[in-house]
């Protein structure tokens, strides 16, 4: 098997495992071979930070801020380190009107969307159908079976006052990425002084977003719905630790299939302006013209499309420049408005 195949295995096995992994890429603009790769799964995060080469900063640095970094010399070394980070999850507390919408918005805005509840009626695949997990179980019993880590935002939406506070206390315990519960301000008020006098951390109570949702005057269950998944994802992508690389799970699985003919992967690896798609977006092609994921498409994708099929005849690499901007922008009819650098890779 491929060594490249083996590697993204490797990656992809430590995500279903719930662990961060990074693949760092070098290769030189003077040499045509097929850029070599290096895996580092989280159990070497200390052998990282200790490292103080280029590639070790580089590392480094993308493993700290969870997205792919960039970089070239003047001798054409170039090194591109990609952390590989476990899909964020949408746990939502009560399998009610509000959780609906909000498994169904949750899941089509990249979210592996998991529901609780302890109705049968509630708590079932028919009704969540988007949902990658539905339990039914007491609230009390439930976490267990929920796995929550710094993966997990999850949203408290229970039919009652008294089930709320009791996953409350539950997820307090816990590391997540947000935590957000449904009520009224005063409501939430009496909940956080209760609890508060039962010894839980201010600083812990204050990091609950609730009550839940940005203000935007929401009053049905779908702008509610969109109201608190607008608020999920605001911490997702502007909080100071948002790490979320962009990745697509139909894309990182055909990245680890030893394919019987050649495709080509290309992968966003820097980015100036506004673009369609951050660095780490990827897209397979194969030479029949099909394509999985996306860079932008339109294009920005056309001359990259040229290339990879030469990528696939002869194999090697390319790195090549898609300039969105000026006259090149406006004959186009372009909206963006940036410059994306790719890099297009034999996937065999």
């Amino acid at each position: 098997m491929n060594l490249q195949h083996e590697i993204y295995q490797e990656a992809l096995a430590e995500l279903a495992a719930g662990r961060r992994s990074l693949v760092l890429t070098k290769l030189n603009r003077r040499c045509a071979d097929a850029p070599a790769k290096i895996l580092f799964k989280e159990t070497g995060l200390a052998s990282i930070a200790e490292d103080e080469s280029p590639q070790g900063k580089l590392a480094g640095d993308a493993w700290a801020k969870g997205r792919l970094q960039y970089s070239e010399d003047k001798e054409g070394n170039i090194l591109i380190a990609e952390p590989y980070v476990p899909e964020s999850r949408l746990i939502i507390l009560g399998g009610g009107h509000i959780a609906l919408p909000l498994a169904e918005f949750g899941a089509k805005c990249g979210f592996a969307v998991t529901v609780t509840d302890d109705r049968p009626a509630f708590a079932n695949h028919q009704r969540f159908p988007l949902a990658s997990n539905v339990f039914c179980e007491s609230f009390e019993r439930c976490f267990p079976l929920l796995h929550i880590d710094k993966s997990a935002f999850v949203v408290i939406v229970t039919r009652g006052h008294r089930h709320d506070m009791d996953c409350l206390r539950q997820v307090l315990k816990l590391d997540t990425a947000y935590t957000g519960m449904i009520g009224s301000r005063r409501r939430v008020q009496a909940i956080m002084r209760q609890l508060a006098d039962e010894g839980y951390p201010e600083e812990k109570l204050a990091a609950v977003c609730s009550p839940i949702g940005l203000d935007i005057g929401a009053v049905t269950p779908e702008e509610i719905a969109i109201s608190i998944l607008s608020e999920v994802i605001r911490y997702k992508r502007k909080s100071p630790n948002a790490n979320w690389a962009q990745s697509d799970k139909e894309v990182l699985a055909e990245m680890e299939k030893a394919g019987a003919e050649p495709r080509a992967l290309v992968t966003v690896i820097e980015t100036k302006g506004s673009v369609p798609r951050e660095a780490g977006a990827k897209m397979v092609l194969w030479p029949q013209g099909k394509t999985l994921g996306s860079i932008g498409g339109g294009c920005s994708e056309s001359e990259v499309i040229k290339q990879a099929y030469e990528v696939i005849r002869n194999g090697g690499y390319k790195i090549i420049d898609i300039d969105m901007t000026g006259d090149a922008a406006e004959n186009e009819g372009m909206v963006c408005g940036g410059i994306m650098k790719v890099i297009v890779e034999q996937l065999l």
